[in-house]
């Protein structure tokens, strides 16, 4: 339409001068007849024009209602940090990932026998999304076992009211540290107030919990029985359950206070509950803390307190436990422990705090990498047992390449309080998760 108006007021243009031309030059009537000829093609060019225009529109029209038909019809796909695919009216979802950390160690030797070795500390892969609401996970560590011995989580989750409903095999509310990802830890191992001491062997539980959470603050409790998924089938049942508050969160300042409690009551028959300590690293010497015979069926209480920051570059972590152990003759034993571990970002980067369930993530990572300086002072104690106490001292280094890949080192100093032992541990660590 605009070039017809343009044509037509050129035509007017040059109909109107042409008699004033010809008057002033005295133009002959062939010249004019020339003139306006040129001026009948230009018209009939400008038709053509405007009709292939008109053309390719109704053509960008379709293709714009075409692409908008199958974005509304096809699956979503994502495939940054993983692969994931959503329907196209988001109802559901599938997702794949995975975590492959491979460990080596070294040891400094005192009186206890040890040996360097290499081993995959995990080899997992996981699946989750979503079905009408409903969220689900299942994930198998193929370096803990086949079968049942390598399941983690497996379990499916829903909003309700103001929090979320999670049936399944999962892990119980309790201690900081035993919640933060294993991708996220800061040491290759957690301390004693975890399941890697104080609660051994009892990470992942069957069972039903429930997690509410706000901008800073956090609650959950968790019912669920003593049975891993591959454990014996009399295994008495517990409850636990854990509060976290954040006073103060500006920006890259962070305060966390938190506390938790946790009930373990055995069936007769079922296997003991113990507390045990790696005092210097996974795959160094143990000491047995502290035992509650399952024959007789007796509990275990226990209780701790959290209490964690992050002000800049600066991390500081802490949790102070204490359980008492059943016994079937005589009295309870009590157990206590305490951590206290912390780092510096030595070139940007900061903690991520997440308040929804009170725990610390790795920073977020970006152009040439991330180092980490970290420290950590662990002890655990038998009160009612001479000797049954240990501590540890570690020093390490992180190094996060990207988002995905982190090299970890660790230095363990590990004393034995029973037998003298003094053994230290060289760790590094390769971490890749997807």
């Amino acid at each position: 339409m605009r070039l017809t108006i343009l044509a037509a007021s050129l035509a007017a243009a040059l109909t109107g001068l042409a008699p004033g031309a010809a008057h002033a030059q005295q133009a002959s009537d062939q010249e004019l007849a020339e003139l306006k000829a040129q001026l009948a093609t230009l018209m009939n060019r400008i038709d053509e024009l405007e009709a292939r225009d008109d053309a390719q529109s109704a053509v960008n029209i379709d293709t714009a209602e075409s692409l908008k038909a199958m974005q509304t019809t096809q699956p979503k796909v994502e495939t940054k940090g993983g692969l994931k695919v959503t329907s196209a009216d988001g109802a559901f979802s599938f997702g794949l990932g995975g975590r492959l950390h491979f460990d080596g160690y070294a040891f400094d030797r005192d009186l206890a026998s040890t040996t360097g070795t290499t081993e995959f500390r995990r080899g997992r892969l996981t699946l989750s999304g979503t079905a009408y609401g409903w969220e689900y996970k299942m994930e198998q560590d193929f370096a803990a076992g086949s079968n049942l011995d390598g399941l983690r989580d497996l379990y499916i989750a829903r909003t309700l009211g103001p929090g979320k409903l999670t049936i399944g095999h999962f892990k119980p509310y309790r201690s900081m540290e035993e919640l933060t990802s294993s991708n996220e830890i800061l040491m290759m191992e957690r301390p004693y107030a975890s399941a890697t001491g104080l609660f051994s062997g009892r990470q992942f539980q069957q069972g039903v919990g429930y997690l509410m959470g706000g901008a800073n603050w956090s609650a959950g409790a968790t019912a669920f029985n003593l049975r891993g998924a591959s454990g014996a089938r009399n295994e008495g049942m517990g409850f636990s359950g854990r509060a976290t508050w954040a006073p103060l969160m500006q920006g890259d300042r962070v305060l966390h206070l938190g506390g938790w409690y946790s009930h373990e009551n055995k069936n007769q028959g079922s296997a003991n509950l113990a507390a045990t300590a790696n005092y210097a690293g996974r795959r160094g010497p143990s000491l047995s803390i502290a035992s509650s015979n399952g024959a007789s069926g007796e509990q275990v209480d226990a209780y701790g307190l959290e209490f964690a920051g992050m002000f800049g570059p600066l991390f500081f972590q802490s949790e102070y436990a204490n359980a008492s152990f059943g016994q079937p003759l005589g009295p309870d034993q009590d157990v206590e422990t305490f951590y206290v571990q912390g780092s510096l970002m030595l070139n940007g980067g900061r903690k991520v705090y997440k308040p929804g369930n009170g725990v610390f993530g790795s920073p977020k990572v970006a152009g040439a990498g991330l180092w980490e300086l970290t420290a950590r002072f662990d002890q655990i104690e038998n009160k009612d047992l001479i000797g049954r106490e240990a501590s540890s001292w570690i020093l390490g280094m992180n190094y996060y390449v990207n988002p995905n890949l982190r090299f970890i080192f660790n230095y363990t100093q590990g004393d034995n309080e029973l037998t003298g032992d003094e053994t230290g541990q060289y760790a590094l660590r390769t971490q890749f998760n997807f």
